[in-house]
């Protein structure tokens, strides 16, 4: 009997035994098992579970002899800074990840693209995705005698949420580069699906506010599926390698959207639209059909007053004129004693003449004067201007560098006001007559306060390496800016500026003095014969900068659109064309029948 006791008691504890250990052996042997043949079938037993987001973290993996892996270096952005740029010899670069437009700031893990090939610095090519995705949130240090308010951490938490939803897609879509070419498994299709579910569900948005719930409950299902996608793509130096290649890629195909869109903009400036070209076919056709009394402009007699206040505008657009004209009348307190002359070409002088004829100002003078039939110009001035080399015809214009000849042309004044055709006038001017210009010929406001928007350097424009240049003049002096200028006629006689003009002009054209354009020869010519004006008079910059402040355009007497994107192309900035648009009658038969609205 003691004997089949103990055999039983040896069965039992057989059974007990086998039971215990049968699944630690069979789950080990399962591991094992996980190659990249068996992934599949793993992703979809895992595919049954639910993931917490704080169980997203996964812990770098390490070298077997137990130091960590070297990653990238990090570059941390604050708050404030925009996640489109890249380094590049240590100057910012603007980039656009995946073609998306959207800009959003968040700690980014820049991975140099010089470094070398994974054969030759594997080690420091180990990086794991998780250490891209799974950051936590990069809180600045504070700085001497800053506190810890509820108000700045909330000015750090703003639209967080939306950053981290493209933080996501982002890694998603760096997910799908690893997959191989042509796969169709399980976490490859789950990955495109959630993807594609949170980006339809965000869209465009760009505030935490504007976020729909759909969004924000799309975004764990993708956090899941990231999770699974890293335990399934854990090849560190295919991944580093892969991210180095897309960061490669990315720059390259930036810096070439960068030159297409650059070679577009300046294009753009250089072409009529549309409908301005329309607009002054149809002025010409009216012009050349009236009869020859009715074609002359009236109030001839102001015409060379010297006591009367004088100003001109050299342009081949009508709009552009007729801006210029329009707004220093309306800011005038006393119209009736301007005289407006403009000087346009033979081409344009029908329309800009007919424009004003029918939208004429009957308090001010305004007389319209073509440059080809004067006689002030050197015959062979088109040619010499063509040996500037310039692309621009801008700068190769006769009227760009007729304004050297203003004594010859206007040989009865004394004293004018030169205006640019892309300037708005928004203040009395009147003040400008009783300026004491202490002998010197021009009065303008410099440019020479480095951070200011209109900052120029001479050396910017001007070969200081050539000798003559630098034996005559100082790359220090102070630049100014043509656009709006207070010129003293007599003065410019006396001391023979034209003739200088000349003299440097053909200079220029036998060696490269100085870039194409009628600034740099105007900063020489009239050399030490400035007179500085408040920069109130005169703020630049709104053809080409973003950042001019409000109060300086509203509190400004003449406001510049100096810079390729014009108040009436389509390429300039929106926010600035009001100034321009409210002097532009957009209610004018022809304007409406040529299609040009604000």
């Amino acid at each position: 009997m003691n004997q089949i006791r103990r055999w039983q008691r040896i069965l039992f504890l057989s059974l007990l035994s086998i039971s215990v250990l049968a699944p630690l052996v069979f789950v080990s042997n399962r591991l094992k098992t996980i190659t990249p043949v068996g992934r599949r079938e793993f992703i979809e037993e895992l595919s049954n579970f639910r993931y917490r987001t704080n169980d997203l973290r996964l812990n770098a993996v390490e070298h077997e002899d137990g130091q960590g892996l070297k990653g990238p270096r990090l570059i941390l952005y604050k708050d404030g800074e925009e996640f489109n740029s890249s380094v590049k010899d240590g100057k910012e670069k603007t980039t656009n990840i995946d073609g998306n437009n959207h800009k959003y700031r968040e700690e980014k893990v820049l991975i140099d693209s010089q470094q070398t090939t994974l054969s030759s610095d594997s080690k420091d090519q180990n990086l794991t995705v998780n250490q891209l995705a799974n950051k936590t949130e990069f809180k600045p240090p504070l700085s001497k005698g800053e506190k810890n308010t509820k108000v700045h951490q909330s000015d750090r938490a703003t639209d967080m949420k939306i950053k981290e939803i493209r933080d996501k897609i982002i890694q998603a879509k760096a997910y799908l580069n690893f997959a191989p070419p042509g796969s169709n498994s399980q976490i490859v299709k789950e990955l495109r699906t959630r993807m594609r579910e949170l980006e339809r569900a965000v869209g465009d948005v760009t505030k935490d506010k504007d976020l729909s719930k759909g969004a924000l409950r799309r975004l764990k299902p993708l956090e899941a599926t990231l999770y699974k996608a890293s335990r399934v793509f854990n090849n560190c130096p295919a991944i580093a390698t892969k991210l180095r290649a897309m960061n490669y890629n990315t720059e390259e195909l930036v810096q070439a959207q960068k030159n297409q869109a650059s070679f577009l903009m300046h294009l753009a400036a250089r072409t009529t639209p549309k409908g301005q070209h329309c607009l002054s076919m149809r002025l010409t056709s009216e012009y050349f059909a009236l009869d020859p009394e009715k074609s002359q402009m009236p109030n001839q007699e102001k015409f060379n007053d010297p006591s009367l206040n004088h100003y001109v505008v050299f342009s081949d657009n009508v709009l552009a004129s007729a801006v210029v004209a329009n707004s220093t009348i309306a800011s005038s307190k006393e119209p009736e004693k301007i005289v407006f002359h403009v000087v346009t070409d033979s081409l344009n002088y029908p329309a800009i003449s007919m424009w004003f004829l029918l939208n004429i100002q009957s308090v001010a003078a305004i007389q319209i004067l073509n440059i080809d039939d004067m006689d002030v110009l050197p015959s062979d001035y088109d040619q010499l201007l063509m040996k500037q080399n310039s692309n621009d015809p801008r700068f190769i214009s006769t009227l760009n560098h007729a304004r050297f000849y203003l004594p010859d042309i206007f040989p009865g004044l004394n004293k004018m006001v030169l205006f640019d055709h892309d300037v708005v006038v928004q203040r009395d001017l009147s003040r400008l007559w009783s300026i004491d210009m202490k002998g010197k010929v021009v009065g303008a406001v410099e440019t020479c306060k480095e951070g200011e928007p209109s900052f120029h350097l001479m050396s910017t424009f001007i070969n200081f390496s050539d000798a003559w240049v630098s034996g005559k003049f100082s790359p220090k002096a102070c630049t100014w800016a043509f656009g709006m200028n207070l010129v003293d006629l007599e003065e410019w006689r006396r001391r023979k500026l034209t003739s200088t003009y000349i003299k440097y002009f053909n200079m220029g054209t036998k060696r490269p003095l100085w870039k194409a354009g009628s600034l740099p020869i105007g900063w020489l010519t009239f050399y030490r014969q400035t007179i500085p004006l408040d920069k109130r008079w005169h703020v630049m910059g709104l053809g080409r900068e973003l950042g001019i402040k409000t109060v300086d355009i509203e509190q400004a007497a003449v406001i510049h659109y100096d810079g390729i994107m014009k108040p009436w192309l389509d390429i300039g900035i929106e926010k600035y064309k009001r100034y321009w648009n409210r002097h532009v009658p957009y209610y004018h038969s022809y304007l409406q029948q040529c299609n040009i609205h604000a």
